[in-house]
């Protein structure tokens, strides 16, 4: 299964549903799941040791199963948006076994509608998602308000991923 992470509202969110459909088209098995939606608290250290989050489980499960990523993210300040970052603390501190088998040996793309290209985001993402275990494809998915959707090249990128998995 590819899982899209979308990590905001807005035309990040067009920018999955259309990478889905495309996806879909292709074959395999594809879920979006928005993190905005999941309502994480924010990760403070020790947090999980008090109160962890109640759809943590079913997160990390769904993580777990997937064989592929499609991060779809507007770059934040330069970076990875809060929303993403917190996610991956949760998920690192769930309390499962093998947290790590929700990303290591898995192959990811980045897609992304922000308002550059995005080179940043790509960046702050390779470094983190590489730590983890995590390969992050060379091409990227970019689109802003001035740069529609290249289907082509997102189906390429797409193509890519299924063959990983």
């Amino acid at each position: 299964m590819i899982l899209y992470l979308v990590a905001s509202k807005g035309k990040n969110v067009e920018l999955a549903d259309k990478l889905f459909e495309i996806g879909q088209k292709l074959g395999g098995e594809h879920e979006v799941l928005n993190l905005c939606d999941e309502n994480l608290p924010l990760y403070v250290t020790g947090a999980e040791k008090k109160e962890s989050p109640e759809n943590l489980p079913a997160l990390v499960a769904k993580m777990q199963k997937a064989k592929a990523f499609v991060f779809v993210a507007p770059e934040y300040n330069g970076g990875i948006p809060p929303v993403l970052s917190n996610a991956v603390a949760w998920v690192s501190v769930s309390g499962v076994d093998d947290w790590r088998s929700a990303f290591n040996g898995k192959f990811a793309a980045i897609a992304t509608h922000s308002g550059g290209p995005g080179a940043k985001l790509g960046r702050a993402l390779r470094l983190q998602f590489n730590h983890i275990g995590t390969t992050i494809l060379a091409r990227e998915i970019n689109t802003s308000y001035s740069k529609a959707l290249n289907e082509d090249s997102a189906e390429i990128v797409l193509n890519q991923l299924l063959k990983t998995s």
